[in-house]
């Protein structure tokens, strides 16, 4: 029995291993490529015309930051007569007359905008994406979700590369609007940042597929048409029609100059809550896409991107299936040093951890905002990407036992200072029971953690350190921000009741 228990352990050890090495390096191979294109971006014809563009707005329950949206985008510099704005609106509290107000507001200005309400939320944001489709005959639909606020020349940088009739869609680049807030939104906005300075620049340029971040862009109608429309088959629709959309024969253009600024979740429950969609969503997009990619009549390179980029999340999952066997890798060490040895203990997964590491900090590099001083901080995500594994081994188990795809919004609070409060809003998310898992998962590091220092396996002590702080940090500031709340509503109760009392 312990002779099979070795083998057990050793064998997932080594898959991982390997596995994790693969992602690393691909993460520096997109950092070469990045550095490779420079900063060249497209060059596009001059806009001769301007086309009939319907730019939609879905909106749920967004009381702090639906007006922002409208007021952006009804100022946009397009002529009246070619622009439509379509608020695809799906609330079920005050959001619904506060989007009505602002619509009859700006078309009193003369703004052909219109407010589409469903009572019925069937296919959710996917669903209301589909209507849109029906509520328009424009060649061209802009989308921008309720927490971004685009720049009012957005639609004159993007729509004159549509002059390629082969352009599917354009990505634009996400800013922050409240970068600095907090510690967590800053992390956020290291790793958004990471991802369209490197990751979707070196696919872009290299002519890789990569995917419609579902705001902050434009689609021709014809792409969405033949790609089979918006679906609700997966919690990332945009994702999806992305890889579609590529597997039936189109392109993509993604301009990493032209900047949309969004907000940051501020609370760790609805940065946990998009985490968990975009993980979920990612892992079904993989199983139901994957199988496709591998029959397309595309090159072995085209393939193996695509499997990264579907499969990301999954990192996670391989690091939890790490931070599991550690213990008995210990064990086994001294018994078996000359088989642990052929795997290299920990050097392969050495060298893919630095990988995330220069690929973050290359971000910032290129992004030129003092980078040299953002290391710490680039270096304290490996931690919280540690903290966040729980989260993602939830989604991976509610795709295996068929849990339904719900749509779970992530609250904004039109907070952008560092003075404007969150605690006093509305749309409060409750403290999950996940957290128990979270906690026993700080347990079970820290033992390992001990018991690697008492063995002296460095190695393995070092990363079990790492996912001990992860796992700290990311209870520690739900249950940290939950108390927050907790005292601001028993302020208030006790604030009612000494006025009625008086």
């Amino acid at each position: 029995m312990s002779s099979l228990l070795f083998i057990f352990a050793i064998l997932i050890y080594g898959i991982v291993l390997v596995i994790l090495f693969a992602f690393g390096m691909n993460f520096l191979y997109l950092a070469f490529l990045a550095l490779r294109q420079g900063q060249r971006e497209p060059v596009a014809p001059p806009l001769r015309e301007m086309p009939l563009v319907s730019v939609q707005l879905p909106i749920f329950n967004e009381l702090y930051v639906a007006e922002r949206l409208i007021d952006a985008v009804a100022r946009f510099d397009w002529a009246p007569e070619r622009l439509e704005i379509l608020v695809l609106d799906d609330s079920t509290d005050e959001t619904r007359a506060i989007v009505q107000q602002a619509v009859e507001r700006w078309r009193a200005h003369g703004v052909n905008i219109q407010h589409i309400h469903r009572a019925d939320r069937t296919g959710f944001k996917a669903g209301a994406l589909a209507l849109g489709m029906t509520e328009t005959q424009a060649e061209y639909i802009a989308y921008f979700d309720a927490d971004f606020v685009p720049p009012r020349d957005f639609l004159r940088q993007t729509m004159p590369h549509m002059a390629d009739d082969k352009v599917a869609f354009i990505q634009t680049r996400w800013g922050h609007v409240n970068r600095n807030y907090s510690l967590l939104t800053f992390l956020q906005s290291l790793a958004i940042d990471a991802h369209f300075m490197v990751e979707q620049f070196a696919r872009a340029r290299a002519g890789y597929w990569f995917n419609f971040n579902g705001t902050a862009g434009v689609w021709r109608r014809a792409a969405i048409e033949h790609a089979g429309g918006w679906k609700q088959d997966t919690l990332t629709e945009d994702l999806d029609l992305s890889y579609r959309a590529f597997l039936n024969g189109w392109k993509a253009l993604y301009l990493r100059d032209v900047v949309t600024p969004a907000e940051l979740p501020v609370t760790f429950g609805a940065y946990q809550r998009q985490q968990h969609r975009w993980a979920k969503g990612s892992l079904e997009c993989a199983l139901e896409l994957l199988p496709q990619v591998w029959r397309a009549p595309i090159s072995l390179s085209h393939k193996l991107e695509g499997t990264f980029h579907l499969t990301g999340y999954s990192i996670h999952l391989f690091m939890f299936a790490l931070m599991l066997v550690y213990p008995a890798v210990i064990f086994y060490a001294p018994q078996f040093p000359e088989l642990l040895a052929l795997y290299g203990v920990g050097a392969l997964f050495n060298l893919s951890a630095l990988a995330p590491t220069m690929y973050f900090t290359l971000a910032q590099k290129e992004l030129g905002k003092d980078w040299w001083q953002k290391i710490p901080a680039i270096l304290f995500i490996m931690a919280l990407g540690a903290g966040m594994m729980p989260n993602t081994v939830r989604a991976a188990w509610q795709i295996l036992i068929g849990r339904n795809k719900d749509f779970e919004r992530t609250p904004k609070f039109g907070v952008a200072r560092r003075d404007d409060a969150w605690v006093t809003k509305r749309y409060q998310l409750r403290i999950d029971l996940w957290i128990l898992f979270e906690l026993a998962m700080a347990g079970w590091n820290l033992g390992t953690l001990i018991y690697a220092w008492e063995m002296r396996n460095w190695i393995i002590a070092f990363y079990a350190g790492i996912f001990f702080v992860g796992a700290v940090f990311v209870t520690g500031l739900s249950l940290a921000q939950t108390f927050a709340v907790w005292q601001y509503r028993k302020k208030q109760v006790e604030t009612r009741r000494v006025t009625d009392v008086a």
